[in-house]
């Protein structure tokens, strides 16, 4: 199945502050926010911080160290042999490629992924978000863009 995809964090190739998967058929979404150190860029700490709770009450959990986010995502992920993740920003893919990675030479056991680039020229999550710069509510948006305009 496809798995639409979206994250924030820390400023241009800063660390991950949260990650949201919505699964095409509309059932079960994915989002984690993990917990956070150090000096925050200061337009991450006006328009992401303030929303990263902004979500349904069944998703909100306290905030996770790295290694608990990975665990998650991987026992999520397990549920599908062969689940396809679509970002329309290539930093969504690298974040998310990166948190399956535990430590040296260790990953986290996740099923074979199929990451998808689809640029699209126009088009911005943020803008057509019910909470812009909130993970979840931005890959909910990327979900409906794609089914409703590409297919």
């Amino acid at each position: 199945m496809r798995y639409f995809l979206d994250t924030e964090y820390n400023g241009f190739g800063g660390a991950l502050l949260s990650l949201a998967l919505v699964p095409e058929d509309g059932g079960e979404e994915f989002y984690l926010v993990l917990a956070f150190v150090g000096a925050l860029d200061p337009w991450v700490e006006r328009h992401v911080i303030p929303y990263l709770d902004t979500v349904p009450e069944a998703l909100r959990a306290p905030h996770m160290s790295r290694h608990a986010a990975a665990q998650a995502l991987g026992a999520w992920l397990s549920d599908d042999p062969e689940p396809v993740i679509v970002a329309d920003w290539p930093e969504d893919l690298a974040q998310l490629a990166m948190l399956l990675i535990t430590g040296p030479g260790q990953m986290i056991s996740v099923p074979a992924l199929t990451l998808r680039f689809e640029p699209l020229q126009g088009f911005s999550t943020a803008a057509n978000s019910a909470v812009p710069h909130n993970a979840l509510h931005d890959a909910r948006a990327l979900r409906d863009h794609v089914i409703n305009h590409l297919e």
